[in-house]
């Protein structure tokens, strides 16, 4: 078990998982042969994911458009809130095939906020892309149309992922489980 900055952490998906999903996420949305496709990537805790998922999607034949906008649900804490704009896409949407990229669908407030905020602007489409998946915690009415993993009811650090803005630099997935000393 890993000790980072003092706490022991549960590998849940390795590297190499990480790296392997990828590859097969990306043959999937080659599959879909989207036409005119632009990657809006949610900051911050999609920043890993997404970069890596946009490398293998131009390794499977797909070269997207990639924008970003962040969107604050968290904070500091740990709890999700009301979504709300910090810095929004510069590129204009309408007409456009959007596969929107975050780094979990908990409680879906995030991606159903950001989908109907890009259908509003006029998207053609908009695809949700979510590196795991929490079914048990979702409110929100809504299903990411791609999913890396499905996880276990813990809060995740790690692959872009923080607690406290800590821990995003991790190249898997994980679990703090407690004090290195404990």
């Amino acid at each position: 078990m890993p000790i980072v900055r003092g706490k022991n952490i549960e590998i849940l998906f390795s590297t190499e998982e990480i790296a392997r999903r990828n590859a097969e996420l990306a043959q999937e949305i080659a599959s879909t042969k989207p036409d005119n496709p632009l990657v809006i990537a949610i900051l911050k805790g999609s920043f890993v994911f997404a970069a890596d998922l946009i490398r293998a999607l131009h390794a499977a034949g797909i070269s997207p458009e990639v924008e970003f906008i962040s969107i604050s649900s968290y904070g500091a804490g740990t709890e999700a809130g009301r979504p709300v704009i910090l810095r929004d896409v510069e590129t204009d949407v309408e007409g456009r095939n959007l596969f929107i990229i975050d780094d979990i669908l908990e409680s879906g407030g995030t991606l159903a906020f950001t989908k109907k905020l890009m259908e509003s602007r006029g998207a053609n489409s908009v695809s949700l892309i979510a590196m795991l998946d929490k079914p048990t915690k979702r409110k929100a009415n809504i299903d990411a149309d791609f999913v890396g993993f499905e996880c276990p009811d813990k809060f995740m650090v790690g692959y872009g992922m923080d607690v406290g803005h800590a821990f995003r630099e991790l190249p898997y997935i994980g679990e703090v489980v407690g004090d290195a000393d404990s």
